[in-house]
């Protein structure tokens, strides 16, 4: 995995923020912010991130299983090169729908406003424990459960992963990612959100124009790759 990948994945993340106050912004004043305490945000992000890696590394490896060569006759790599450029052409194609999303020019896909918290099995009886008990594990746990919430940002990211070419790379991309979103977050719950809310459309422009960028950047790759 090329290193210099890592720093647009953590900037997708960092400049969504206008994207996640909208999205999860409800949610971190629900819980962990009912809670007082800055470790209860530590403790919720953290988890939500476990779970963001938890993701990238599954479509990672699932993307390199795809793609995995078998014996190398000249039809085994002609298949193996077409796996790939079909996984690179998805993930080109779901971050330019979703930049243009972003960018207002197409609307938001339709499932996303199934993204109900209490679809998530074990919800209810987590968020009781975490906002009423105020228990450590439940803010963790909860924020497990709701790293799997769909969101046009994280399946963005997802997507990026798909054909990274194992899982280990693909937990690595999503950690920056993860990393990203956090203190824009961060500054929502702990009493900064005026400054984060200010600049909310102006970083869901600069989101869809890095996701429009990071697709025209595989898609180059890829014109490459087929060219040699």
């Amino acid at each position: 995995m090329p290193r210099p990948d890592l720093y647009p994945m953590f900037l997708l993340g960092l400049l969504g923020s206008g994207h996640c106050i909208g999205m999860c912004g409800p949610l971190v004043f629900a819980f962990p912010a009912r809670t007082g305490k800055f470790l209860a945000h530590l403790l919720y992000h953290t988890g939500r991130i476990c779970t963001y890696v938890l993701i990238g590394a599954v479509v990672g490896a699932i993307g390199a299983g795809l793609t995995a060569a078998g014996p190398l006759d000249p039809a085994a790599v002609q298949r193996l090169n077409a796996m790939r450029a079909g996984l690179n052409i998805i993930a080109a194609l779901f971050l330019a729908g979703f930049g243009l999303s972003r960018l207002g020019l197409l609307p938001e896909p339709a499932w996303m406003a199934l993204a109900a918290p209490s679809r998530i099995p074990g919800f209810r009886k987590v968020a009781t424990a975490a906002v009423d008990h105020k228990s450590p594990p439940a803010i963790f746990v909860l924020g497990l459960l709701l790293g799997l919430l769909p969101c046009g940002l994280s399946w963005a990211a997802f997507a990026r992963v798909l054909p990274c070419g194992s899982g280990l790379a693909g937990g690595i991309l999503l950690l920056a990612f993860g990393l990203g979103t956090l203190p824009g977050l961060l500054l929502l719950g702990t009493g900064a959100s005026a400054v984060v809310r200010r600049y909310r459309r102006t970083s869901d422009i600069l989101a869809g124009l890095l996701m429009l960028a990071m697709a025209v950047k595989i898609g180059i790759r890829l014109a490459v790759q087929l060219s040699a």
